[in-house]
């Protein structure tokens, strides 16, 4: 309903994840922001930058922002924003939504990571209290953002509540097909592109027995540990703007080995390039690939990858020409309007 965007917004986001990250929350914001303005609306972020930090536990390129309730209403005073969406369940997103509850302001929420299962592949904590620690966060607030229609059901079925659907976007001009071949030109190319995490499941792609050779490209805590464990693979390190494009489009087939992501963003860029995605069938793959036509999602993923290489690349290209930055920004918009708007109960 493009109607509750026509009049311009001031909307505040708070979130934990922000540059030098390199994530798809962060790209998504950024990408959020930069269409909302185009659009004629205001928006300000609140984020750890020049703010005290820590590193994260086990997880040291993302700072942990020190912010206190008087700095969250600093920050809302100064922008008088109309809306508040807190992007992150993090110090700052805490903050930011600890200050809303008590000064009665309405807020809504995303739901972007799987925090429980990433935390549980780190440190011996059940998954259910994460759970509970998420279902407490973003039930007190108006609104649930998520990305996928697997991912609202399993949340409903967790006792989340108020949840309403925010597909992603890409940048079809930044990611398109490209004459290159940075890895030679005869031998399949498989690539991975995203954090180098414990929660991503690298080693099952490169555990794979597949010809040709493998690719690995971003920044993580295991870049290192894998770089000594698998000597033969290609790790680049993280890459940008149209280099990051290229390998996208160097690759003959994206291998997607997480189990735990909510949609991923690097989906939609890799098929933007051309190339077809092989996955397991979990939430984010089986709501964005359409199986047998740009992808293929199988349990085993070493055949869902052999596969893929049948893939018309061309088909990617069309499939991915679908999904805009606009659209996407337009449907956030016109859901924090609505659930901001609403009583609770009568969220849906």
């Amino acid at each position: 309903m493009n109607i509750h965007t026509q009049q311009p917004m001031r909307l505040l986001v708070a979130t934990d994840a922000w540059h030098p990250q390199v994530n798809g929350v962060v790209r998504t914001y950024e990408h959020f922001a930069k269409y909302a303005e185009a659009m004629g609306h205001e928006i300000a972020f609140l984020t750890p930058n020049s703010r005290p930090s820590m590193p994260c536990p086990t997880y040291p390129e993302i700072r942990l922002a020190m912010i206190s309730r008087r700095g969250v209403r600093k920050e809302i005073e100064r922008f008088q924003p109309e809306f508040i969406h807190v992007a992150t369940e993090g110090p700052i997103g805490l903050a930011t939504r600890n200050y809303c509850l008590r000064a009665g302001l309405p807020f809504t929420t995303s739901y972007h990571t799987r925090f429980p299962e990433y935390v549980a592949a780190r440190v011996p904590v059940p998954v259910s209290w994460g759970y509970a620690y998420m279902r407490w966060f973003h039930n007190a607030g108006n609104g649930v953002m998520v990305s996928t229609d697997s991912l609202r059901d399993e949340l409903a079925a967790r006792g989340f509540t108020n949840i309403y659907s925010w597909t992603r976007g890409v940048d079809t001009e930044l990611f398109r097909p490209r004459n290159e071949r940075l890895f030679g030109s005869d031998a399949p190319v498989f690539m991975y592109v995203g954090r180098v995490a414990p929660e991503k499941n690298i080693g099952a792609f490169l555990d794979l027995d597949l010809p040709g050779k493998k690719v690995v490209v971003g920044p993580g805590p295991q870049l290192d540990s894998l770089r000594r464990r698998y000597p033969d693979v290609t790790f680049t390190g993280p890459k940008f703007g149209e280099e990051l494009a290229a390998h996208f489009a160097s690759a003959d087939v994206f291998v997607f080995p997480s189990l735990t992501d909510t949609y991923g963003v690097v989906l939609l860029e890799a098929l933007a390039c051309g190339t077809p995605v092989a996955a397991y069938p979990v939430t984010g793959p089986k709501d964005v690939i359409l199986h047998g036509r740009v992808g293929v999602l199988d349990e085993d993923l070493g055949r869902a990858a052999r596969a893929a290489l049948n893939i018309d690349r061309s088909a990617c290209r069309e499939f991915a020409l679908k999904f805009s930055w606009e659209a996407c920004t337009r449907q956030l918009l016109d859901n924090i309007r609505i659930a901001e708007s609403e009583p609770l109960e009568n969220c849906a």
